[in-house]
C-alpha cells in the first residue's frame, strides 16, 4: 500500500510516517520504481503500536524503547513495566502541576470583579516579581 493507505490504516498521518522513518522508529520503506513508498501489514502494525504509545504520552525515546522491547520476544516484562511506571510517575507530576496551576488561576478569577474598573488581580499577579519556589 502507498503512504496514504498506510496512514489511513494506522491512524498516523503521512507526515508523521515520514518523520518516524527519518528518526529510525520504523525502517525506511521499500520504494517503487517511480520512488513511491510502499508499506505492508507489518509496517502498519508498527505504526499502530507507535500511535498507541504516543496517545498514552510516551516520548519518542520511550516509544523507541517500547518498540525494541515489543520486538524482543525474550524480554522480561519487568522492563516494560518499569518503563510504564516511570512514565506514570511523570504523568502524575504533570497532573499535580496542572492542578496547582488550575487552583491558582481559579483563585485569581474569583478575586477579579470582571467589571468596568481597570484594576485586575489577574494582571497584577502576572506583573508581580517572580518568587523562587
Amino acid at each position: 500500500m502507498n503512504i496514504g493507505d498506510a496512514a489511513r490504516a494506522s491512524g498516523v498521518s503521512a507526515k508523521m510516517i515520514r518523520h518516524y522513518e527519518s528518526l529510525g522508529l520504523i525502517a525506511a520503506s521499500a520504494r517503487t520504481e517511480a520512488g513511491y513508498r510502499v508499506y505492508g501489514e507489518r509496517e502498519v502494525h508498527l505504526l499502530r503500536f507507535i500511535r498507541h504509545a504516543r496517545d498514552l504520552g510516551f516520548s519518542l525515546a520511550q516509544t523507541a524503547e517500547l518498540l525494541g522491547l515489543w520486538q524482543d520476544r525474550a524480554r522480561p516484562s519487568r522492563q516494560v513495566r518499569a518503563l510504564a511506571q516511570s512514565h506514570l510517575a511523570e504523568l502524575d507530576a504533570k497532573l499535580a502541576e496542572l492542578q496547582a496551576m488550575r487552583a491558582t488561576l481559579a483563585q485569581l478569577v474569583a478575586c477579579c470583579q470582571g467589571d468596568e474598573r481597570p484594576d485586575c488581580p489577574i494582571l497584577d499577579t502576572l506583573a508581580a516579581p517572580v518568587t523562587k519556589r
